[in-house]
């Protein structure tokens, strides 16, 4: 091993006080300093942090951001979601190689730039869209894409690519970013006025019961998808015996399609800490943790400069407002790109240093989470309408949206309209209406939810948006009447495979026979009994794979079988020669064939 090395990574995990808890942050300072987390690496930091290597090579090697092998200065991570796809990332991505020179999953000559492919980054609003090292890069062309690959050979920098900046906070010299909010709707919770703090301090006049009262009076239910009763969750974490407890917040904006706690992130982030602050005091916690996704670390300036702020303010750390009994502050811990991190449990397992991987339930994070301890977790959304939702009060939240969802929803809606971006509508709007509003009358589909969601048709325009009808976490994609459904469905079982942890057979193996099937039919080589078996297949792997990530991949199979079976039987084939259509005799006899030096009597 180079001493040189050694040291420098036996360095960085002094400064993380050789804490095992703290291995994500090593892990990635290591490969932002080095490139890589070499075996080298590995054997430093597993000696200096005193746990077994495997298991730090076993976290290094589960996250799409960490790599044992060397990677180039600079990383273009271009994004390749349906979105971006459909905006025409192909393009873009053949610039790239050409002016490059190299295809991705490869490094230039020099060392300097390696391009890969990455999921979506959370700017399905302004796509096709990049990552250049922490830098994003929108609005992408494939003159764009030259210019970005000259001026990083001239410059060596990506900060130099940042042209123009965007409204709000990204214009902030703490973010200095060319990203756009894209707020088009603002409503009465989450986009509303509201004094700073307002929250807090009522919430501080209360007790914790009260708080919690509070929350579950007014119905409030996770905005996060799933739409567990918010005030029920943080009920059963504070009943919980062990007094030490945990505030734990998802920022981890996987879903493809889904961009809003971005925007809460960039604008709001002072509503967001006080949200956790509020429900710190009502669960009994007295640390929180912002577990934010890698893909928004151009953001992190700015957070920790919030925090910093509510410190000396006195609305973080000890004896908030004066409130001797309550002392509480928040920590930032980043992921490294996983998707399968946005299910609470493996979010849990990556705050603790480890693999991203889902824990059996029960116990629940409520009762046993964060390092064994009682733990809350709830979105970025959530945190932030509890702010407004405490400042006005139970009846006024009930007020708004629809008889079984109460307060506001916001949508992140994207792909063939005239106006995406971020929209806050009370519970109970229409997807007609939604249509209209953002310039897509002409919609064939529309995927809510994201992949793991459901996708409707035009006879389900009618329908609402709530949690007694069509649920959703906030993605909403929309595909006009030119576009094949079961490209779509095909990519989102590819998203799928690529981001499943592949700890349970099921979803490991399933998804892929899934796809299969899906492309028989695609090619024209399958016959309606594929589709029964599809079907079958599909509700084995939602009923049997062990989390949240499973349980809802076959979605795009099930809800497009459902809703849209004429795009899947007009493709399918009767045999003429009894064999299945996807079973062409005449290649398997080739071999045969060769080797006997004449053709089939009966197959001729």
């Amino acid at each position: 091993m180079s001493n040189d090395l050694s040291a420098a990574v036996k360095e960085i995990c002094l400064q993380h006080n050789n804490d095992r808890i703290y291995l994500m942050d090593i892990l990635r300072k290591v490969q932002v300093d080095h490139g890589s987390v070499s075996d080298e690496a590995i054997d430093a930091i597993a000696d200096a942090v005193s746990i077994p290597r495997v298991e730090v090579e076993s976290t290094a090697t589960f996250y799409a951001f960490l790599s044992k092998e060397k990677k180039g200065k600079i990383v273009i991570r271009l994004c390749n979601d349906i979105i971006d796809r459909l905006a025409g990332v192909d393009v873009v991505a053949k610039a790239f190689k050409e002016e490059l020179g190299v295809d991705f999953g490869e490094t230039t000559a020099d060392g300097l730039i390696t391009l890969e492919y990455t999921p979506c980054i959370g700017m399905s609003d302004q796509a096709p869209a990049a990552l250049v090292n922490d830098e994003v890069i929108t609005y992408l062309s494939s003159d764009k894409a030259r210019e970005i690959v000259r001026t990083l050979k001239k410059t060596g920098d990506p900060k130099k690519l940042v042209s123009r900046l965007g409204d709000g906070n990204n214009a902030s010299p703490l973010v200095n970013s060319m990203v756009h909010n894209n707020i088009r709707k603002k409503g009465d919770v989450i986009f509303a006025d509201y004094p700073d703090g307002a929250g807090l301090k009522k919430a501080l006049t209360m007790s914790p019961v009260e708080v919690i009262n509070e929350v579950t009076n007014a119905r409030l239910r996770g905005r996060g998808g799933a739409g567990f009763p918010a005030g029920m969750k943080w009920q059963f974490t504070r009943a919980a015996e062990d007094p030490e407890k945990y505030i734990i917040c998802n920022a981890d904006e996987g879903e493809p399609g889904t961009f809003k706690d971005r925007v809460l992130l960039t604008d709001y982030p002072e509503r967001l800490f006080e949200g956790m602050t509020i429900a710190g005091y009502a669960i009994g916690a007295q640390q929180g943790i912002l577990y934010l996704r890698a893909e928004y670390a151009y953001l992190s300036n700015l957070l920790e400069n919030v925090l910093a702020k509510k410190r000396k303010d006195g609305v973080l750390g000890k004896a908030i407002l004066g409130k001797k009994a309550f002392d509480f502050d928040i920590r930032i811990q980043f992921g490294a790109g996983a998707y399968v991190c946005g299910e609470e449990t493996a979010l849990i397992s990556s705050c603790e240093g480890s693999r991203g991987d889902p824990k059996n339930r029960p116990p629940f994070p409520a009762q046993k989470g964060f390092m064994g301890h009682p733990t809350c977790v709830n979105n970025v959304e959530t945190y932030v309408a509890v702010v407004r939702l405490i400042d006005m009060g139970a009846a006024w939240f009930t007020s708004i949206g629809s008889k079984g969802s109460s307060g506001t929803k916001l949508l992140s809606i994207s792909g063939d309209c005239h106006a995406p971006g971020v929209y806050e509508y009370p519970f109970g709007i229409t997807i007609k209406q939604l249509l209209q509003d953002v310039g897509a009358e002409d919609a064939k589909a529309v995927q809510i939810g994201g992949p793991s969601g459901q996708m409707i048709g035009k006879e389900d325009f009618n329908r609402t948006i709530c949690y007694d009808d069509l649920a959703t976490g906030g993605s909403v994609m929309i595909f006009g009447a030119d576009r094949n459904i079961l490209e779509v469905a095909d990519y989102f079982m590819e998203f799928f495979i690529e981001e499943s942890c592949g700890y349970c057979t099921p979803c490991r193996v399933g998804n892929v026979l899934l796809k299969g099937y899906l492309e028989r039919v695609m090619n024209g080589q399958a016959e309606e009994a594929d589709l029964e078996v599809m079907k079958s297949l599909a509700r084995t792997v939602k009923t049997t794979s062990r989390c949240g990530l499973g349980q809802t991949s076959p979605n795009p199979i099930l809800t497009t079988l459902a809703k849209f079976y004429p795009e899947y039987t007009k493709l399918l084939k009767t045999s003429k020669d009894g064999f299945k259509p996807s079973f062409n005799i005449q290649e398997v006899l080739q071999e045969s064939q060769s080797i006997t030096g004449r053709k089939s009597v009966h197959f001729s």
